[in-house]
């Protein structure tokens, strides 16, 4: 009985701080309206209070649906669904660095995960304060209220580059992303690609050797006294790099759990997983979609396992092994499923996934200049995209015409 009246004391006072922060910002909202005295920042206020509470507005005119589920909760969802790839990548940049310095078997968790952390999250709060200072901006020229969709690509764009790129570098490419891929088409849900992975793929053609090669993966220098300077030049390749040129290595569970090099939050399959159970279970993410990436990349392996050439050392790598490395998984979950830039007809959601898995292990296996088919792949189909709706209404529509004409 005593646990059940804290609880319910516990509640009441979780009540009524939301109903005094509430009613606090209520009372300060006349200032940010139309003829107040801080008007000029009402996008930025609008923002922050859209974000603390579901809006209490519909549509005055016009057939809708609407529910408590607004897109900033879907992106809220998605960010958390990306915390056990973000958290396990803080890790592993600590374990490659210590493990390269030699001193794994002694240091402690705490000293690993933290070298890790203050690696990674100078490029979160870069890409944040850069991509949402420009949201912010626009927002208040266009006297508009502040788009969301920043907030899964704010957190998507330092978690598929390497540890080493710089962080003035990431700034520009996020710049680059957020303006050009995003805001020119329209702002949030107009864009025609992925703005994150138009992040990357300028990093990959303005600063090739900032993205690529085998000086990028491995944090080379102390940060706060944790870690020890690595010697210049140290190099470490991926496992796609080293299938490409070398020949594919050995499967082990490194590769499943991702202990391995590679971009900070791509490498392990068990934490992209955890991911993709949120997001499934919400419903925000297609499982279709998801699916049939897998079953496109397995199907493209399989066939390049048995009519590859036999030097071509990424044609020989098993369809599993080209399932767990790179930025396969990653792509797979969290990318190609994003309901912007990607298929929305039941069928075309199939067809679409099919096709990015496909074609990622095309990439792969006929440049082995580029080993990561994933990001070119994911591009390529957003073009794409939406034709393959058009060709499936269409195809409804011709469906439905045949069978009518039947009946009469």
């Amino acid at each position: 009985m005593i646990d059940n009246n804290s609880e319910f004391i516990i509640q009441n006072l979780e009540l009524i701080k939301m109903k005094a922060l509430r009613n606090y910002l209520d009372k300060i909202k006349p200032n940010f309206e139309e003829g107040g005295k801080l008007h000029a920042l009402r996008s930025v206020f609008d923002g922050f209070e859209t974000f603390l509470f579901v809006p209490n507005t519909t549509a005055r005119k016009g057939v809708n649906i609407h529910d408590a589920i607004d897109s900033k909760r879907i992106m809220s969802f998605v960010v958390i669904a990306l915390v056990p790839a973000l958290l396990f990548g803080m890790y592993n940049v600590g374990y490659q660095h210590y493990t390269a310095a030699g001193l794994m078997d002694s240091a402690s968790f705490i000293e690993v995960f933290g070298y890790g952390f203050l690696a990674v999250l100078p490029k979160i709060l870069v890409s944040y304060i850069v991509g949402l200072g420009i949201e912010f901006i626009i927002a208040q020229l266009k006297n508009e209220e502040i788009q969301e969709g920043f907030l899964v690509s704010g957190m998507l764009i330092p978690m598929i580059v390497p540890v080493n790129c710089p962080l003035w570098i990431l700034a520009v490419a996020t710049a680059f992303a957020v303006i050009f891929a995003k805001e020119v088409f329209g702002g949030t849900g107009m864009n025609v690609f992925n703005v994150a992975l138009i992040a990357r793929a300028f990093l990959f053609f303005a600063y090739p050797t900032q993205m690529s090669g085998d000086t990028v993966w491995v944090a080379t220098e102390s940060i706060f006294g944790l870690g020890q300077d690595l010697p210049d030049g140290f190099t470490a390749a991926t496992a796609l790099g080293h299938a490409a040129t070398v020949g594919v290595p050995e499967f082990s569970m490194d590769m499943v759990w991702g202990f391995i090099p590679g971009s900070i939050g791509e490498t392990s399959v068990i934490a992209i997983a955890l991911g993709a159970f949120l997001l499934l279970w919400s419903g925000v993410a297609s499982w279709k979609t998801m699916l049939s990436v897998f079953v496109g990349g397995s199907v493209v392996a399989l066939l390049f396992n048995t009519f590859g050439a036999e030097n071509n050392y990424m044609a020989m790598m098993p369809w599993y092994q080209h399932l767990v490395l790179g930025g396969f998984c990653f792509g797979a979950v969290f990318m190609a499923t994003d309901p912007v830039t990607s298929a929305r007809t039941e069928t075309g959601k199939f067809i679409f996934g099919f096709l990015v898995g496909a074609m990622a292990v095309i990439i792969r296996v006929l440049n082995p200049g580029y080993p990561e088919g994933m990001m070119l792949a994911i591009l390529l189909m957003n073009v794409f995209a939406p034709l393959i709706d058009y060709y499936v209404v269409q195809s409804n529509i011709n469906r439905r015409v045949k069978r009518l004409n039947t009946n009469k």
